[in-house]
């Protein structure tokens, strides 16, 4: 008796079902998302993806996983991370983050804090790639300032992380950009142009709100920016105009490498033997990363041996009447994704390869089904009370997540431009039979 296509289909995508199972229910078990390690949930469910493969000897099984998890697409994108650490390594190391709050901090207006805080934390994500990095740079500074000015700290810590977030989307060497056009196969370039049309919008809805919020509140944050800082700021804004240039980011992300270290070095803040030393500690920095993303290869490339993409997409696509639910179904399997990872890299990771399909068959363009998944990420990655984010935030000023949650302004603001753009955009649709 032949099995249901359905059934068939479902076994097919169970290794996927299996990874996220195990990490989000040791996660749960532990109360705590981050005490399962990422890379083990999906070396489990890949031994598991080789054990359910039939109708090839377990030799040319492991062959078709090895060359999913070293195909071209994969192997580009982990030089780019290694590229990425080994840069934002040699920056930290030279004072580069330290430089940039100063610098920002130094044009926060007298009158404007909160929206002055905002646009400081989107400077510096987008110099340094990294919400994380950012929220751990400025919400020391912000905790200080609320007991100056009196006001709330959830909500001025709030301000942060959703800065954090409009550069972790734009961002050249933020790992979710670098994910998000690898797997759709566009330029960072394209997908930075789409990208900016949907956030630009959003951070100048959430920067009016905190203008009138936070009017006539008390004196300056008041940096001491020096000469120094600009030019310590300087490897990242070069890397910032080389990739808005159009450059090959590989290129750009050597060119930044070099500029920090011969920065470093002119500031006495490197000599060159620890330059190879944090160059080395930045490219073992995205070690996790960069197995997550072998196996996630290898995984995905079993899933589709067995017909598991033919099949999501076969589902999806019966759901799917034109362009409009064709981009929800993409940002729906994110959300879902990263809900139940709480980590916007691995969603996009996970579900890119399902992504780019969708996109194809459906006529919708790389740089706009890359923009989707990043953003869609960014918005459920902002608003996770158990994301990395805002557990950093709530533990570095004694509140609970929950309590930054609703002062969430800029994610709330990208979530509803994103629905918007869906609804009244104007994109091709051509349907694939």
């Amino acid at each position: 008796m032949p099995v249901p296509k359905f059934i068939k289909g479902m076994f097919a995508l169970s290794p996927i079902v299996v990874m996220l199972l195990i990490y989000l229910a040791g996660s749960l078990v532990a109360h705590d998302f981050y005490s399962i390690p990422i890379a083990v949930a999906f070396l489990i469910a890949s031994v598991y993806a080789i054990c359910i493969t039939r109708g090839m000897p377990l030799k040319v099984r492991l062959e078709k996983f090895s060359q999913g998890a070293a195909s071209s697409g994969i192997m580009n994108m982990i030089w780019i991370f290694v590229l990425a650490g080994a840069f934002s390594a040699v920056a930290k190391k030279m004072g580069a983050i330290d430089s940039a709050v100063n610098l920002a901090l130094e044009f926060v207006p007298a009158d404007y804090i909160p929206a002055g805080v905002f646009v400081t934390a989107c400077f510096i994500s987008m110099a340094i790639g990294t919400s994380v990095g950012t929220i751990v740079a400025l919400v020391p500074v912000v905790a200080d300032l609320a007991v100056q000015l009196d006001c709330g700290t959830s909500w001025l810590v709030a301000i942060v992380v959703g800065g954090a977030f409009f550069g972790d989307n734009l961002s050249f060497i933020s790992d979710t950009t670098i994910a998000a056009t690898q797997t759709q196969h566009c330029s960072m370039r394209s997908k930075f142009r789409a990208n900016i049309f949907l956030v630009a919008p959003a951070a100048l809805g959430t920067l009016l709100i905190y203008v009138f919020a936070g009017s006539g509140m008390g004196d300056s944050a008041a940096g001491d920016a020096t000469v120094a800082d600009l030019f310590k700021c300087m490897p990242y804004m070069l890397v910032i105009l080389l990739a808005l240039i159009g450059l090959n980011v590989l290129l750009v992300l050597v060119i930044g490498v070099v500029a920090a270290a011969v920065v470093g070095l002119l500031c006495g803040a490197f000599t060159p033997i620890s330059i190879l030393t944090v160059t080395g500690d930045g490219v073992m920095s995205m070690s996790e990363l960069i197995i997550v993303t072998m196996l996630a290869g290898g995984l995905l490339e079993l899933v589709r041996v067995n017909g598991g993409i033919d099949f999501i997409i076969r589902l999806v696509s019966a759901s799917i009447k034109g362009r409009r639910s064709a981009e929800f179904s993409i940002c729906a399997l994110t959300a879902l994704s990263n809900a139940c990872t709480a980590n916007n890299t691995i969603a996009i990771l996970t579900v890119g390869d399902i992504s780019r399909d969708i996109s194809q068959r459906c006529g919708i363009t790389p740089r706009r089904s890359a923009s989707l998944l990043d953003t869609t990420s960014c918005f459920v990655q902002g608003m996770l009370p158990y994301g990395i984010q805002l557990l950093t935030a709530a533990k570095y000023v004694g509140v609970t997540p929950i309590s930054i949650i609703p002062h969430l302004y800029y994610p709330m603001c990208v979530g509803l431009v994103l629905f918007l753009s869906i609804i009244v955009g104007k994109v091709k649709w051509r349907k694939h039979r």
